[in-house]
């Protein structure tokens, strides 16, 4: 069980946090909403700890060691790790997906970038699909073509946040967007990493990000009628704010470097009702073929390690990303100048 001082201060770090999870919380369960909260929480923490520190190596290297003691049912003293803990305990959580999540995280260590578009899709999968999938696991959901579609919402996710932030990432060095779209138009990369504009071909990479996360939104929605009736109405609001954010950008013309794409109070407050209305109506209409179609190849992994009961070992690319960052350090420390082939 959740203290319930850890629990209040984990609602306090996503009410100041994360925003649109905030918000479609309140339309979850309690029996659901609570573990979320310390769920959301956690990730919230792992994030700012790679996102906001200057050392993103031993950021990544901390987080490593902070959730092996997680599993190991001796978390650190501090309200995330203790709370995250207990829902790791009372819910069986697979440690594939916070693995996932960690590998997401020391991928952006790493400043990685991304040749295709399944690259993006691979990133996203780890750091937004993987946080959905534990969210079936506290659902109770462990069926694999619900997963599935719980991973297609995840991706939309994360691609909407990517197409939202391109101006902001390039500014602090991050590019998300596929290397070989910039390719296809004939733009360097440096050159737009160096002075970002929205010029015509930007907008039309943005474009083409936010038309992918359009698909994505429109497969999960098959997914959302799998799930528990109470748990319904809170991801579909999560589901209609992302696509909110998606809906401004296409308003905006697809310009993400000159204003950053924001929503309104009312707006949100109108999706929440909106997610009920929608809910009620899952009830009654019939399932969607939809729902039986075969994962993204990229999130196939997540599915199989949720709906599988089986302990699996770690992945070996986890441990290959780590053990480069691990070198890394070590050298930085030592004053050595030697950077692993994945970090050059």
């Amino acid at each position: 069980m959740i203290r319930p001082d850890d629990l209040e201060q984990c609602r306090d770090a996503i009410r100041h946090g994360s925003l649109s999870f905030h918000a479609a919380s309140h339309l979850l369960p309690k029996k659901v909403r609570d573990p979320a909260l310390a769920l959301y929480a956690f990730c919230r923490l792992a994030d700012d700890e790679v996102d906001l520190k200057t050392d993103k190596v031993r950021s990544v290297l901390r987080l490593r060691d902070r959730l092996d003691r997680v599993y190991e049912g001796r978390p650190e003293n501090a309200a995330p790790d203790r709370a995250f803990a207990a829902v790791v305990a009372d819910f069986d959580m697979p440690r594939a997906l916070p693995d996932a999540l960690l590998e997401g995280l020391a991928w952006d260590a790493e400043a990685r970038r991304y040749k295709t578009l399944s690259g993006t899709i691979d990133y996203s999968a780890r750091v937004a699909s993987a946080v959905g999938a534990m969210m079936c696991v506290l659902m109770g959901v462990r069926d694999a073509d619900a997963l599935a579609r719980a991973c297609d919402l995840g991706v939309a996710m994360q691609l909407t946040n990517i197409a939202r932030d391109v101006g902001e990432d390039a500014l602090e060095g991050r590019l998300y967007l596929p290397t070989d779209w910039f390719a296809e138009a004939g733009v360097d990369v440096g050159a737009f990493m160096a002075d970002p504009h929205a010029t015509k071909d930007i907008r039309a990479m943005v474009k083409r990000l936010v038309m992918e996360a359009n698909r994505l939104y429109y497969r999960s929605e098959a997914g959302l009628g799998a799930l528990p009736v109470g748990c319904r109405p809170g991801i579909y609001a999560a589901r209609f704010i992302y696509a909110g954010i998606a809906g401004k950008l296409t308003r905006m013309d697809y310009d993400s470097i000159t204003a950053r794409a924001r929503t309104s109070k009312a707006q949100k407050l109108g999706w929440l009702a909106q997610s009920v209305g929608r809910s009620g109506l899952s009830m009654v209409m019939p399932r969607s073929a939809v729902l039986y179609a075969n994962p993204v190849p990229e999130v196939q992994f997540l599915v199989d390690a949720t709906s599988d009961p089986r302990e699996r070992p770690r992945s070996d690319k986890l441990f290959d990303v780590l053990a480069a960052l691990e070198h890394h350090s070590r050298a930085e420390r030592g004053g050595l100048n030697q950077t692993p082939a994945s970090l050059s």
